[in-house]
């Protein structure tokens, strides 16, 4: 039986198309279906590689801020752009669509530019017959020989830029002598090779070092001791990663793999000059910050360039000192500095003014992390003297004199402000006259002529004055007044009077500095200058610090008002005279917390955080419990202190704690295994802090036997064994409620759990600490399980619980949880 004919119409479409499918299947050879560059195939325009299971991608890319092309590895799966290795760093093309990333024909992988000459290679020696590059799914570019994928002739992660992902090498071949190290990038905006770098000694030392420039060391991670580097605890295995350090006659190196496939996390050599440790959260879409070095980002060598001041305590961390500008403001703007700062009017030593000129002056700053590299003057014996000498030295730059007399020549570097440390001082910046305010200066006519004005309207602005001063005065009683019944809305300039332009610092933390000052009735606060808050519109600052005002109870700071001018953002609360529990428990006081206090101080911690988690419209999660941030009234009531903030600062809060503030040793093992944070962390930070009341220690500064050990650990153990007296504070002795202490340290344990599901909630707590429920012996976490089979482990734990500021990797969540 014949077929029926094809009717005319279609016969000629169908040819094409079979065509087409041709066409296309010669263009496209099965190389792209399975991640690989072969001879037939190459990368240009918008044409990608993607790796085999979706995790990667190369292909052309351009910075922010930026209309250069540069061939790159990035993540396929994480929304934000974020490049892992780049070929062409410091040869970027312009038109990446007249580019080619190919194939040649000795079998290296090379990047041809918009004229065809070639700017980037693999530059491996080849013997096979064919070559096959794969971008694989650990986001590494392999070169292959052809005939035998297994043999790697190149590849990225041995050649890594600012990024170190799992499974590459950072070390020294001892053969060629070629140091695999991460470089930053010199901007934001142009990946090239910036000033800092990380690498390990090639003195042999089994050691990291971070450099600046390649010459100054200003970070080491300590040599490697068998399991982890002495300086980096968060190697530790208990966690996410495996490390593995390799030493044999061909090469010393480091790598490390990732546990878990879930987990995306890299290494990066960041422009600031720390190294840091990011993770990705699927659920806010962010990188997080775990882990960096080093810890305060003004330990940065020349992290702000010549005549710049680094400060920790507000954003952007680098700025001008006075009588300076930005060498190049669009450069800074992009986060390099290395141009640093320079004179807005040259100094008039190295001018050639003439004589009615005024000589150079000097501007005083107080609380200066003095320069390195002072020349000591001893035969000068007096600050006029010292300041003498600089002047009559036209190189000179600044002095200090501090029982001594210092001077500097030349650029200025590392200058930090706000600092209290030991090298810490007056620094007298040299300016040129006209940049400070002149009180010598001769201005005869127009002196007296402004004065004669000026003394005809002090009367009449002495009697205005007087009327609006008790207008504002009674206003501000007013205001006292109404504290306890709503949120009084400040003025800045009212804040500036009661705290006495912010003279008496309380302290400070990841939120802001804390001053003391009075109402006008003569009631004490405490006024908080919130820094690094991301600029909320004046109707949504309200509407959050009015939802925190809300929130009252015995055993929380009360808000009483706020201060909402401009980009200035404050908050006034209640004044607690007994301050902080730190400083209650751990420093040198003439007087020690009796054991009833300590107990009541504990139920008093656990209702409030039972309030903020469980009696609230919504749960609010505090992210930052720890003795810090607990105050204590005059009768030694508790009180938490800045919940609520975290909502208040959103996401920016992960970014503004992880570079201020914070401390690690009070963090859930969620917060680094990257899962999602819950009211339970409060718990776990509760459990630790409760360690701390009833030792009277750091966590971290405990010893057993003369040996320094991880408290918690020996909490644990002690429980197991019946002997809990041992841990209570040998400063109380005998008085101590025996019954009282094994509850609270049963709670601790349970509390500390490295699962939150076997955490209590803190309703519970209360209720245990009570007496009204009883309470199992907890089993030891497996974490500190870990540490008690593998003491060396110790350094790690001992880190997380010390109470040093530290780049943590900060908050996931916003503060509360509907």
């Amino acid at each position: 039986m014949a077929l029926p004919k094809t009717p005319s119409l279609f016969r000629p479409l169908s040819f094409s198309l079979l065509l087409f499918i041709l066409f296309v299947a010669l263009r496209t050879p099965l190389s792209f279906s399975s991640a690989t560059i072969s001879a037939n195939f190459s990368i240009s325009g918008d044409r990608q590689l993607t790796s085999k299971g979706g995790n990667f991608v190369l292909g052309f890319f351009s910075p922010p801020n930026s209309t250069k092309y540069y061939i790159g590895i990035w993540y396929k799966k994480v929304s934000q752009p974020t490049s892992v290795w780049i070929a062409n760093r410091e040869t970027p093309v312009s038109d990446h669509t007249k580019s080619e990333l190919k194939l040649s024909d000795d079998g290296n992988l090379v990047l041809l530019n918009e004229s065809k000459a070639q700017i980037w290679s693999t530059n491996a020696s080849i013997s096979a017959s064919y070559t096959v590059a794969v971008l694989q799914d650990s986001g590494n570019l392999a070169l292959t020989d052809g005939s035998n994928p297994s043999k790697i002739l190149w590849q990225s992660v041995d050649n890594p830029t600012d990024t170190w992902l799992p499974g590459g090498k950072l070390g020294l071949n001892k053969v060629t002598k070629q140091n695999q190290r991460l470089i930053s990038w010199k901007s934001s905006a142009d990946p090239a090779p910036g000033i800092f770098s990380l690498e390990l000694d090639p003195n042999g030392t089994s050691q990291y070092f971070i450099q600046w420039n390649k010459s100054v060391s200003y970070w080491t991670s300590a040599t490697w001791n068998g399991r982890i580097f002495s300086d980096v605890p968060e190697m530790n295995e208990n966690y996410n990663y495996n490390f593995t350090y390799v030493n044999n006659r061909d090469e010393s190196y480091f790598t490390y793999s990732v546990k878990y496939d879930s987990v995306i996390s890299r290494f990066v050599m960041d422009l600031s000059g720390q190294i840091r440790q990011l993770t990705w959260m699927e659920d806010l879409q962010e990188w997080i910050l775990f882990w960096a070095q080093p810890k305060a980002l003004c330990e940065v060598h020349s992290l702000c360039g010549s005549f710049g001041s680094c400060s920790v305590s507000s954003l952007p961390f680098c700025k001008c000192v006075k009588g300076f500008a930005a060498r190049n403001q669009t450069e800074w703007d992009l986060e390099d500095r290395t141009g640093g700062c320079v004179r807005n009017t040259p100094l008039q030593c190295s001018s050639n003014s003439s004589a009615n000129v005024e000589k150079d002056r000097f501007y005083p700053m107080d609380g200066m992390r003095l320069p390195v590299n002072a020349q000591n003057q001893p035969d000068v014996g007096s600050a006029e003297d010292c300041a003498s000498t600089c002047l009559n030295n036209c190189s000179c730059t600044a002095y200090s004199f501090g029982g001594g007399c210092s001077v500097w020549h030349g650029d200025l570097i590392n200058l930090q402000n706000q600092y209290n440390g030991s090298d810490s001082g007056t620094l007298y910046l040299r300016l040129a006259a006209s940049e400070l305010p002149d009180s010598t200066s001769k201005k005869g006519t127009v002196a007296g002529a402004v004065a004669g004005a000026v003394a005809g309207l002090v009367v009449c602005v002495v009697i205005v004055w007087v009327v609006i001063w008790r207008r504002r005065k009674r206003r501000m009683i007013h205001a006292a007044k109404a504290v306890g019944r709503t949120l009084v809305p400040f003025r800045y300039s009212d804040l500036q009077h009661f705290t006495k332009n912010f003279s008496e610092k309380l302290g400070g933390g990841g939120f802001g500095l804390v001053f003391k000052g009075f109402l006008p009735d003569s009631t004490a606060i405490a006024v908080k200058k919130l820094e690094g808050l991301r600029l909320h519109g004046e109707k949504q600052f309200r509407a959050e610090v009015s939802t925190i005002g809300t929130v009252q109870h015995v055993n929380l700071v009360r808000l009483l008002g706020f201060c909402s001018e401009g980009t200035r953002r404050l908050l006034v609360y209640e004044f607690m005279p007994k301050g902080s529990l730190d400083a209650q428990l751990f420093q040198n006081n003439s007087m020690v917390l009796d054991w009833n206090k300590r107990y009541q101080i504990a139920l008093g911690i656990a209702r409030g955080l039972a309030y903020l988690h469980e009696k609230c419209r919504d749960c609010i999660i505090h992210c930052d419990i720890k003795p810090e941030n607990i105050l204590l009234d005059a009768s030694f009531v508790p009180k938490v202190a800045d919940f609520g903030l975290a909502k208040l600062f959103g996401r920016e809060f992960s970014r503004e704690l992880t570079t201020m503030r914070g401390t690690r040793g009070y963090l859930a093992p969620e917060w680094i295994t990257g899962v999602a944070i819950t009211a339970k962390s409060d718990v776990y930070s509760y459990g630790m802090m409760l360690l701390e009341i009833i030792s009277g220690k750091r966590n971290s500064e405990q010893t057993e036997e003369g040996k320094a050990t991880f408290f918690p650990t020996l909490a644990a153990n002690k429980l197991v064994q019946g002997d809990v007296q041992r841990l209570v504070d040998h400063r109380l002795g005998d008085d101590v409620n025996i019954e009282e202490l094994e509850r609270a340290c049963k709670i601790a344990c349970w509390c500390i759990q490295d699962d939150e599901i076997s955490r209590p909630a803190m309703g519970q707590v209360v209720q245990i600490l009570e007496g009204f429920l009883e309470i199992n012996m907890p089993p030891i976490p497996r974490s500190l399980q870990i540490l008690v089979e593998s003491p060396e482990n110790i350094n790690f734990f001992s880190d997380l619980s010390s109470n040093q500021s530290s780049q943590t990797r900060s908050t996931i969540c916003t503060g509360s949880q509907s």
